[in-house]
C-alpha cells in the first residue's frame, strides 16, 4: 500500500531529484558529464574527473534537466555524490602521487563526502547506481548502497559503465541485481546512451 502511494505522489512531481551514486572510479562523474553535455547541447563538464579515486568529495548539483522521448518528459536536478567507500585509507592516496598532507586532507574530506552522500538520499527521488561491469559486483560497498536504497524505497536505474572495455562483463552485473533494471553503457565514449535514457525514462515513471 505504501509503495503504491509513494509511487504515486512520485508521478505527480513536477520536478525530481536523481542522484547518481556508486564506488569510486566507476564513471560516475563520467556520467553526468555526458548527461549535461547531451541534455544541454554543451561542451562544458559538469565537474572534474581524476584517475586518482575520490576526486569528487562534494555534492554537486545541476538544475532542471529534461529528457524528452516521443510525447514524455521528465524533469530534473541532477546530483552527483562522492564515490561511496567502506574504508578510505589515505596511503592508497600517496601511492597515487599525493604527498603526505594532501593525502590525508583528500582521506579527510572522501570520508566526510560518504557521510554527506547517504544523508542526501533522504531527498533523492531516483537513484542511478554507475558500476564498473569490469569489476566484481559483488562487494561490500555495492551492498551497502543497494541497502540503503532498499531501506529508503528509492526507485534504482543500475548502469553497467565501460562497456566498451573488453574485460567488461554485463551479465554480472546484471545476475548481481535481478531486482533492478540494468543498462550497459560507456559514458566515456557515449555508447548506449540512448538506452539509457529510455531506462531513466521507464525508472521515473513507474
Amino acid at each position: 500500500m505504501f509503495d503504491g502511494l509513494w509511487r504515486t505522489l512520485f508521478r505527480k512531481k513536477k520536478k525530481i531529484a536523481i542522484g547518481i551514486y556508486g564506488p569510486p572510479n566507476s564513471g560516475k562523474t563520467t556520467l553526468a558529464n555526458r548527461i549535461c553535455r547531451d541534455l544541454l547541447n554543451s561542451e562544458e563538464d559538469f565537474t572534474d574527473i581524476s584517475s586518482i579515486e575520490h576526486e569528487t568529495r562534494k555534492i554537486t548539483k545541476k538544475e532542471g534537466l529534461e529528457v524528452r522521448i516521443k510525447k514524455k518528459k521528465i524533469i530534473f536536478d541532477l546530483i552527483d555524490t562522492p564515490g561511496i567507500a567502506t574504508r578510505i585509507d589515505y596511503e592508497r592516496f600517496m601511492k597515487a602521487g599525493l604527498s603526505d598532507r594532501e593525502a590525508k586532507l583528500r582521506a579527510k574530506e572522501a570520508t566526510k563526502g560518504v557521510i554527506e552522500s547517504i544523508k542526501w538520499l533522504d531527498t533523492t527521488d531516483l537513484v542511478v547506481i554507475v558500476l564498473d561491469s569490469t569489476k566484481n559486483p559483488f562487494n561490500q560497498v555495492n551492498l551497502t548502497i543497494i541497502g540503503n536504497l532498499e531501506a529508503r524505497n528509492i526507485p534504482v536505474l543500475v548502469v553497467a559503465n565501460k562497456i566498451d572495455l573488453k574485460s567488461s562483463k554485463l551479465a554480472k552485473i546484471e545476475n548481481a541485481f535481478p531486482k533492478y533494471h540494468v543498462v550497459g553503457i560507456s559514458a566515456k565514449f557515449a555508447k548506449n546512451m540512448d538506452s539509457f535514457y529510455e531506462s531513466l525514462m521507464k525508472v521515473a515513471k513507474r
